[in-house]
């Protein structure tokens, strides 16, 4: 098998970006795998220093078996991601994404690279994620699944589903319209991806991971996802662009540092209903959680201010 190369997107966290290589590291595929370093500019002064230390890391640790580019401007996490992906997919046809918050499972790179290699001529498989949900029903599962949205945690693509990518989000005005669109762009009214969609068209935030979701929803597309999550995030301190976030603390999960992995790929190309239940069921507890925590805040910040 000729391995997949792999997208590291790093900026100005040193010691993250040391715990994502040194997890990558762990996976034996990873030796044999082409790996480029996307280094983004500072935005401010401030940055500077920090920028250069993780630069610095990058080439003691990889930079004799990667390509590391370095941008001397400030791009931004969603430019840097479209640019560098759209790069490696004319290079090689595909790609695997990591993001320098994330440690990943020795199997990481395994399942990457099978699901990339089995799914790539299926034209409704438009992801492959190394990212699943805590879901307690999916502990002792061996087989992956297919649901009707990505993520933006550990995953891989190829140039023919990359070219489905659509930044300019163009036809987002039927979910505005078209209310049943709409619901099922929220998966069934769990998550609210209709606002950060409007946010992202209003300039309110700069994502790259909403408009891909969005190119894959309305042409029906599909990505595959492992039962248990063989990515863990551990940016959710607040030293990330998007760290302020609260709810994404309920998205942390442990990566499968077991040596075993799935074994079994689905041939059918289908969301099963089961499945997909128990995500939306898990994504309504934690919106809920969620809720709870912020009304308990401001009922602290009116207090504060009696």
């Amino acid at each position: 098998m000729n391995y997949s190369p792999i997208a590291l997107f790093v900026y100005k966290r040193p010691e993250h970006t040391r715990r994502t290589i040194e997890s990558l590291m762990r996976c034996p595929e990873f030796a044999d795998s082409p790996l480029y370093v996307f280094c983004d500019g500072a935005k401010t002064e401030q940055d500077k220093d920090k920028v250069m230390q993780t630069r610095q890391l990058v080439h003691y640790m990889v930079g004799k078996k990667s390509t590391i580019v370095e941008s001397p401007t400030n791009k931004g996490l969603a430019d840097s991601i479209i640019l560098g992906v759209t790069h490696l997919c004319d290079i090689y046809g595909r790609v695997i994404v990591v993001e320098d918050d994330l440690v990943l499972s020795p199997v990481f790179l395994s399942f990457l690279n099978h699901a990339l290699e089995k799914y790539q001529d299926e034209p409704s498989v438009m992801q492959i994620s190394g990212y699943m949900y805590p879901i307690p029903e999916f502990t002792n599962r061996t087989t992956s699944l297919f649901l009707p949205f990505t993520t933006s945690w550990g995953w891989g693509t190829w140039k023919r589903a990359w070219e489905c990518f659509d930044p300019e989000i163009n036809g987002w005005e039927i979910l505005e319209t078209d209310l049943q669109m709409q619901h099922k762009f929220n998966l069934d009214g769990t998550y609210n991806y209709f606002n950060m969609l409007k946010m992202q068209i209003a300039d309110q935030i700069d994502s790259w991971a909403i408009r891909w979701y969005w190119s894959i929803f309305k042409i029906n597309g599909y990505a595959l996802f492992p039962p248990i999550s063989y990515v863990s995030n551990v940016g959710l301190d607040g030293s990330g662009t998007h760290g302020f976030l609260v709810a994404r603390w309920f998205l942390k999960t442990k990566p499968n540092l077991k040596s075993s992995e799935v074994n079994s790929f689905p041939d059918i190309i289908t969301v099963r209903d089961y499945d997909y239940k128990l995500i939306k069921k898990f994504l309504r507890t934690m919106n809920n959680k969620f809720i709870n925590i912020l009304k308990k805040l401001k009922n602290i910040f009116l207090a504060s201010k009696q």
